[in-house]
């Protein structure tokens, strides 16, 4: 592994139950294949690294996640390709996940960045992005 490469990312989330479920079917859908599962949390990997999502205590659900806070703002992955991309954009229709900026999709992030927008179970932005043609 490369020096300063990312090791593993964990989040907190309000449901863990509603929230597997979205980022299992997400990060299986980009490679990802199960890693750790305990009955707080639940964990996928890609390569040599991996994403922990844990649930968050009753006592500090009373504050809601904003991306707009200081903390995280997104995560951003890339997809194999703009059709990939399409592909997901659709998938994600189908399941009810709210896309965001739908009248500048795909190109959101500029006219040459290929990309879908769209928020995990607790409002956290996520990004799949096409990789530079």
């Amino acid at each position: 592994m490369a020096m300063g490469a990312i090791h593993h990312i964990e989040i907190y989330v309000s449901d863990l139950k509603r929230s597997t479920k979205f980022w299992g079917w997400l990060l299986g859908e980009l490679g990802y294949k199960t890693f750790q599962k305990w009955d707080g949390g639940q964990s996928w990997k890609l390569g040599d690294s991996y994403l922990v999502f844990v649930q968050a205590e009753e006592r500090f659900l009373d504050i809601r996640y904003h991306r707009c806070r200081v903390g995280l703002n997104h995560l951003a992955f890339f997809a194999s390709s703009r059709e990939h991309v399409d592909i997901m954009t659709e998938q994600l229709k189908v399941k009810g996940v709210k896309l965001l900026y739908q009248e500048k999709h795909p190109f959101a992030g500029g006219p040459e960045y290929y990309a879908v927008y769209f928020e995990d179970p607790d409002r956290i932005k996520v990004e799949l992005v096409a990789p530079s043609e």
